[in-house]
């Protein structure tokens, strides 16, 4: 055998004595740390960390709570209040003496001596005044009557000069035996033209109001006046359509 080979071989022949400690040494450690684990477990579940914790904080609060006695300040006494001085006692006045009063003497009167002056007439009653007559007060003038009102004249269609004609009767109205009045309402201006008109009593018949509305927009009239002054204003036309 090559001496460098048993050289070798030694190490390798002392490896499996070491094995064996090294894990012995671990397992132990390792039984260990669970040994110290199963015995917190058993200590937290049989009560004895909660029973420490228990004896340790009453302590602390007894601690905290005791407190040493402070010495009691008494307030001091209130002092008396002095007494009011008493008024010394006034003397009673002297009671004043009745006064004497003289005893009246008896004094003698005179008799009268006889008048030789004429006796006095008392003077008459002064005569009643009449009485005054009351001064009835004049009278507040009256207030002016209001003026009268303005005088309105109506216009007017039936004067000769405006030479107005009669309204045509319309031929079919005449057929059929149409007839009645119509009263138009026409506004009429200050120079005497119809502006415009309107139906304000019908006939019972169109033709008829129709006709009525055109022939008095065509007629002159003569314009209302106020107070002698022509002014526009509505005024009735009557017409009569009745056949002969």
């Amino acid at each position: 055998m090559n001496p460098s080979s048993a050289t070798l071989a030694q190490p390798f022949s002392s490896l499996p004595d070491a094995m064996p400690n090294r894990l012995h040494r671990r397992l132990a450690i390792v039984l260990a740390v669970v040994a110290f684990h199963v015995g917190a477990l058993w200590a937290l579940q049989s009560g004895l960390l909660k029973r420490a914790v228990e004896l340790v904080i009453p302590v602390q609060v007894m601690a905290e709570l005791i407190e040493l006695p402070q010495p009691r300040i008494e307030p001091p006494a209130p002092t008396p209040a002095p007494a009011p001085p008493v008024a010394a006692p006034t003397p009673p006045r002297p009671r004043p003496q009745p006064v004497p009063q003289p005893v009246p003497q008896p004094v003698a009167t005179p008799t009268p001596a006889p008048s030789t002056l004429a006796p006095v007439v008392p003077p008459s009653p002064p005569a009643p005044s009449t009485p005054t007559e009351p001064v009835v007060a004049a009278a507040p003038p009256s207030p002016p009557a209001p003026p009268a009102p303005p005088r309105i004249e109506l216009p007017s269609s039936s004067a000769d000069y405006l030479n107005n004609p009669r309204p045509p009767y319309p031929p079919l109205s005449k057929r059929l035996g149409e007839q009645g009045k119509v009263v138009v309402r026409v506004f009429i201006e200050a120079d005497g033209t119809a502006s415009r008109a309107e139906v304000r009593t019908s006939s019972g018949f169109e033709r008829l109001d129709q006709t009525a509305v055109q022939t008095v927009l065509r007629w002159r009239y003569v314009p209302g006046k106020r107070a002698g002054v022509p002014e526009a204003m509505w005024f009735n036309v009557p017409i009569n359509f009745v056949l002969e």
